[in-house]
């Protein structure tokens, strides 16, 4: 809950302020006393007479109303002052800094939960506990540094993690990266991440609210609101990026499918941000550079020039964006050559540009204007340069300046000589400019940007798919895996083709299985879930006698409950399977096939339900998709009957959370068809 006295209130008491700048009490009252705060400013502690000149009052009793209280206090004192100043002082926002509640132990659990309560029960919003504070422009309520000067045109950050907060922010402020706002939420006993984004999302104004968010999450909460809120926020033409720490292993999870075994916390994450369109990243560095590309015009260029007097950097961002299907242009022709003429012998202009260790500002000047000016072929420009030690750099820095105030092309400063050209660098800062430093970081930030597909259609596919029917079959199933039966009446009601089969107990129920369904045959165990492992599956059977004796044989193997007879297919053996993820739903898998999804893990998920775009886009992301398109004069596989197979899975499961895990291995493609041929799904209600 995220209320108007937490973003802007007109009083403020902070319980437990010090005289002390190196308590959290003492740095939380300066940094408001001395920040941007207009309004009431009281000051609560029982042992002092006046704080950092301030009168101070010795209780809460003696307090006027207060709009939001901070708590710097033990955590024992927290809940009897938070129903103190809810109840008489008509508090509406808390923000408690303290520590050692579910952090610490189940006793901290439990004050946390009654306190998150109380504030409920008043309609009050809560932040923390432990965590630093919160900033908005109209006051910076936080005990740590640094405290960055917050910019209507910044982006507006939430955390999980008060020291990972600051940390961020440090990383960006070396950037040049603005702040709009800051949210630390700690423990999130009442608002966690998402919270705070409904709030930014229910709020949102065309004009003058940020166009950025920046996230960190330790745990989701609540992923429906997540991607409800986060995809609301980017289709009104914001972008958000996140990081997900503390991802959990396959191996922490009992799984008895394929698609159980390959299915992880983390790639149901992978499939929620995918879904909401948030662009994921992995550490600081990298969500910082992704941030400041998030505030600059036109960071989905395809076509770059790069500017550099250095080769390696230039190679190595070169690569960067490359494999991410972004361009670098060779330049040619009467320009590039008119361009040469100007330029210390030596110099390339090819792209990148090579101006050399001894090129000037004027150089730099000459490469930026031809960029913009007479290269149509370029969309963007990085320039790359540091010192290279033969003279200051502030001229190169100032045409820099110069011409980035009237480009129309957005160029993306690479300055990376932090240290020996530290002063050079803080007067480019301090006129507004970002700088990437690590040309790496940003070509590959580049890439997550114009690569991180929009939010997903919210809808679901329904047609030709008999849900009343398919409910009725989960509605009388037990716990544990469906018959051979069921699993092939419910793929078929999807609407999914299904391999012609048979299903026998006795071997006199053999006879008409070949005139029925046409030699040659596959038989499979039906019992044992591995039917490979255990010598279940017999390929390529071509006449009766041959029948005969395979299921005389997998009668022996221990679980045998009957064979199931099928029409042998030819193809490309594929993979799609789903497992059920508390709080997310059901995590969709696809890739190649039979033995391949285990030993090449090259698999891509989606969260259910699918669109066709959804769909499509998995596909396509695989290592293998070039099998799709045909290689080896091996004919092309249908994609699009795939993603319908997957999307019609997918929409079965939106309806049947009780489907803890299926798997359809194989599915047989060939040029004009994908088919299941065998496939299990396992219940749990």
């Amino acid at each position: 809950m995220v209320t108007q006295q937490l973003i802007d209130p007109g009083s403020i008491a902070v319980i437990g302020a010090s005289n002390n700048l190196v308590k959290p009490g003492g740095k939380i009252y300066h940094n408001i006393k001395t920040g941007s705060f207009r309004g009431k400013l009281f000051p609560v502690n029982p042992n002092e007479d006046e704080i950092q000149g301030d009168t101070c009052f010795k209780d809460i009793s003696e307090l006027p109303d207060t709009e939001l209280a901070i708590l710097a206090i033990p955590a024992k004192l927290c809940e009897s002052s938070v129903e103190k100043l809810a109840s008489e002082k008509s508090t509406r926002a808390f923000i408690i800094i303290s520590a050692g509640f579910s952090e610490e132990n189940e006793k901290g659990a439990e004050i946390e939960r009654r306190i998150a309560s109380i504030c409920n029960s008043y309609d009050a919003a809560l932040i923390g506990p432990n965590c630093i504070g919160v900033m908005t422009p109209g006051y910076q309520g936080v005990f740590t540094l640094p405290i960055p000067r917050l910019d209507p045109a910044g982006c507006d950050f939430i955390s999980g993690s008060g020291a990972t907060a600051v940390f961020i922010m440090e990383a960006g402020l070396q950037k040049g990266l603005k702040f709009n706002s800051v949210f630390s939420v700690g423990n999130s006993a009442q608002t966690g991440v998402e919270d705070v984004l409904a709030y930014l999302d229910e709020t949102y104004e065309e004009g003058s609210s940020s166009k950025a968010k920046i996230l960190y999450f330790e745990s989701i909460k609540n992923p429906d609101k997540l991607l409800k809120h986060a995809s609301s926020l980017i289709r009104k033409g914001c972008r958000i990026a996140a990081i997900k720490a503390g991802t959990s292993e396959a191996g922490s999870r009992a799984a008895s499918s394929h698609t159980g075994a390959l299915a992880t916390s983390d790639q149901a994450v992978d499939a929620l941000f995918r879904k909401a369109g948030i662009i994921r990243c992995y550490g600081r560095e990298e969500l910082t550079t992704v941030a400041s590309l998030l505030l600059y015009p036109g960071n989905t260029a395809q076509r770059y020039a790069i500017i550099t007097h250095a080769g390696g950097p230039a190679v190595m961002l070169t690569d960067a964006l490359a494999e991410g299907n972004l361009e670098v242009p060779h330049l040619e022709g009467p320009h590039a050559g008119e361009l040469l003429e100007k330029l210390n012998p030596g110099s390339s202009t090819a792209n990148p540009i090579d101006v050399l260790a001894t090129g000037t500002a004027e150089h730099v000047r000459l490469c930026l204007d031809y960029c913009e000016n007479k290269f149509d072929e370029i969309d963007a420009v990085v320039l790359i340069f540091g010192t290279p030690g033969l003279a200051p750099v502030y001229d190169v820095y100032e045409e820099l300046h110069r011409h980035m105030q009237k480009a129309v092309k957005p160029v993306y400063p690479v300055l990376p000589s932090v240290t020996t050209a530290a002063d050079e660098v803080q007067q480019f800062l301090s006129y507004g400019h970002m700088n990437f430093q690590d040309e790496v970081l940003l070509g590959r930030a580049l890439v997550k940007i114009r690569n991180t597909p929009g939010p997903a259609a919210e809808s679901i596919y329904l047609d030709g798919i008999n849900m009343k029917k398919i409910r009725g079959i989960i509605d009388q199933a037990e716990n544990g895996y469906l018959s051979p039966g069921d699993v092939t009446a419910i793929l078929s009601l999807a609407g999914i083709p299904v391999v012609p089969e048979i299903v026998v107990r006795e071997p006199e129920e053999l006879a008409g299985c070949g005139k029925e369904l046409g030699y040659p045959l596959v038989m499979k165990v039906v019992g044992p879930v591995h039917k490979t492992d255990v010598g279940g599956v017999e390929l390529n059977i071509k006449d009766e006698k041959q029948l005969v004796d395979t299921f005389h044989r997998m009668s022996k193997i221990e679980g045998f409950e009957g064979a199931l007879v099928q029409r042998m297919l030819k193809g490309t053996e594929l993979f799609t399977g789903a497992v059920y993820e508390e709080n997310y739903g059901h995590i969709i898998m696809c890739g190649l096939g039979g033995i391949f999804v285990e030993v090449l893990k090259d698999v891509s998920t989606g969260l259910a339900p699918l669109t066709f775009p959804e769909a499509t886009g998995m596909i396509r992301s695989l290592r293998s998709f070039r099998m799709f398109e045909g290689t080896r004069g091996k004919a092309s596989l249908p994609a699009d009957k795939f993603a319908e197979v997957m999307v019609r899975l997918s929409s079965v499961l939106r309806y049947c959370n009780e489907i803890a895990e299926l798997d359809i291995n194989p599915l047989i493609a060939d040029k004009e068809s994908v088919t299941v041929v065998d496939a299990r799904i396992r219940i749990e209600k």
